[in-house]
């Protein structure tokens, strides 16, 4: 079984069993999120920590943590000590996890009565403790504030859930039934995974599955060289900074990186390896591997983060899997986007990580606001290999900006969610509205208003894009969003947020998307900005709650863009006739003609 049609087939079968996984997660959650936001995660591994496969709705900052624990998880509870229809529970955001609302559920799959593979799933779960409801804890200064640990635990037997477990959970949650819920809809996605799994096992034999997987892993690992091959040799150096950390708002923080990429032309060799556990400092998320024949170039890519500022007491600090998954999308948005993600794709890319970083962060300092490092460093490498790839080159773009909405005492409702900023321009196009650049599910994640609205006390009055959000340039960023929701009944709302001071930069002559932010409007109409890291804040019934997102950066100067390109974006909204004269030189006629 050593053929690309063969490992194409195999690597699909695996992928949908990761799927049918993470949509019966969906079907079976409780959590309004996950039901309507299908925000759900599935993958399959090996017993010795290999990625094999993720769902197509899986987010790459999901399966990098399914992948970076699975580890972890080995040698608490050894792999002998397990048995058949044992599941197991972490969170640990220091040993592969993502922070305390995320839950990391694993099986084994026996074959010959050791465990072979693994099936993974993994949500946010509606509520584990912490300073907010729904997770979010935006002020939290170490750990311990953002919710309940758990380190690797035996969550069921092939009996059911373990009690003790059960409790616990319980006992740390705001609202316990749904938590449980959403457990057991993990458990049960895992159940799934694992039967198509041990079907594959039956149908190709152990030692013909085996080969297979190590097929397609080589076969991926030479097509990312091949891809890496492609790209200019050098080193690209960048930065972006972070607003601020919510405690002290006067101070910025910075995430560097030199992207280092290599080229051997049609020579075997060795991919870099790993070293460390999930607590080191250099990492790839694959094995040391030779040379896969018959390609014609072997690229390499290493992403060193050197000169990162250090962790902080406060939440924007990121665990080394968020960074890691930061890293490899990122990179991967240079190259031929129908490589499969698995590990053959992570063994031609090294992360180096500084220690004790905002993008490996050790206890206590919280890790729940991981979003805002790796958006920073995510930006930095598409600014580094914009600079390598220029005909490809993307502005920066607005990002997500999660909020929490809760009831202000039991018997609590939770409402969690976010919106996307506007994707910078990119070198001949027009930035996308309202997506953002992000490395999960995008904006059909962002629940429908319907059932939240039957959920909760609370009214969508509108969602719509900003018109002169995006940065103008010969290519105009994306534009950012508004959503107002009108309050019901007294509420909690908890935000965070950046690059709502400072806004993301266009390239090459463009300018800036416009900057975005969270609002009070109350009865009178009257708006008060929040700050972008608030926990809690009382709205009362009828005040309503104002998201508003960044827009993306422009490309090119905006007295290149054609005036009937400007013509257009006034006939669709995206450009006012003030914007156009004050941004773009173009003065709109009554006829709808536009003139520069």
């Amino acid at each position: 079984m050593n053929d690309a049609l063969t490992a194409e087939v195999l690597r699909n079968a695996l992928v949908v069993a990761a799927e049918e996984a993470s949509i019966v997660v969906v079907r079976s959650a409780y959590s309004t999120f996950i039901v309507e936001g299908s925000d759900a995660s599935a993958a399959v591994l090996d017993a010795s920590g290999r990625l094999v496969a993720q769902s197509m709705a899986t987010t790459l900052m999901n399966s990098m943590a399914l992948k970076a624990a699975l580890p972890e998880l080995l040698k608490d509870i050894p792999a002998a000590t397990m048995r058949p229809g044992d599941v197991f529970v972490l969170n640990d955001a220091y040993r592969g996890g993502v922070h305390t609302n995320d839950l990391l559920v694993y099986r084994p799959v026996f074959v010959a009565g050791a465990p072979a593979y693994f099936t993974a799933t993994m949500i946010h779960v509606s509520d584990l403790g912490g300073l907010s409801a729904g997770g979010m804890a935006p002020l939290a200064t170490d750990v311990f504030l953002e919710g309940l640990q758990l380190p690797p635990v035996r969550l069921a037997t092939a009996d059911g859930i373990e009690p003790a477990i059960e409790a616990i959970l319980r006992a740390n949650s705001r609202t316990p039934d749904k938590v449980m819920g959403d457990v057991r809809a993990l458990v049960a996605g895992t159940a799934v995974a694992a039967a198509r799994v041990e079907a594959m096992v039956a149908e190709y034999g152990p030692a013909g599955l085996a080969r297979g997987i190590d097929d397609y892993l080589d076969y991926t690992e030479a097509r990312t060289r091949a891809a890496l091959a492609g790209l200019p040799p050098g080193r690209y150096t960048a930065a972006y900074p972070i607003d601020d950390d919510g405690i002290d708002t006067s101070r910025s923080h910075t995430v560097r990186v030199a992207v280092t990429v290599e080229r051997q032309e049609g020579a075997p060799g060795t991919a870099g390896a790993v070293s460390g556990s999930a607590a080191g400092t250099r990492r790839t998320a694959g094995r040391a591997e030779t040379g896969v024949p018959g390609t014609t170039g072997r690229g390499r890519v290493v992403v060193d983060f050197a000169g990162t500022d250090p962790q902080v007491p406060a939440a924007i600090n990121a665990s080394a899997s968020q960074s890691l998954a930061a890293a490899v999308f990122a990179v991967r948005c240079f190259l031929d986007p129908t490589i499969a993600m698995n590990d053959g794709c992570l063994r031609a890319i090294e992360v180096r990580l500084p220690p004790g970083s905002l993008l490996d962060a050790r206890s206590p300092h919280p890790c729940g606001g991981r979003f805002v490092p790796i958006y920073a460093a995510m930006e930095a490498i598409f600014q580094a290999l914009s600079d390598a790839v220029p005909e490809r080159a993307i502005a920066a773009s607005g990002i997500l900006q999660p909020f929490s909405i809760a009831a202000v005492r039991a018997p609590y409702w939770i409402h969690l969610s976010y919106d996307f900023g506007g994707v910078g321009a990119r070198q001949g196009k027009d930035g996308p509205d309202a997506t953002g650049v992000h490395f999960g599910i995008g904006r059909n994640s962002v629940p429908q208003v319907e059932p939240v609205e039957t959920r909760c006390p609370l009214v969508v009055e509108s969602v719509e894009t900003v018109p002169d959000s995006g940065g103008p340039g010969r290519h105009r960023g994306g534009l950012g969003s508004r959503t107002v929701i009108r309050f019901l009944a007294d509420a909690h709302v908890t935000t965070r947020g950046d690059r709502l001071r400072t806004p993301p930069p266009g390239r090459s002559g463009g300018l800036p998307g416009r900057l975005g932010g969270f609002y009070r409007r109350r009865a009178d109409g009257t708006l008060e900005r929040l700050a972008s890291k608030v926990n809690n804040a009382l709205f009362r019934a009828g005040e309503a709650f104002v998201v508003e997102t960044t827009g993306g950066g422009g490309v090119g100067s905006p007295y290149e863009r054609p005036p009937e390109e400007v013509a257009a974006d006034l006939r669709a909204g995206r450009v006012t006739s003030e914007g156009a004269a004050r941004d773009y030189g173009v003065t709109a006629r009554e006829d709808g003609t536009v003139t520069r």
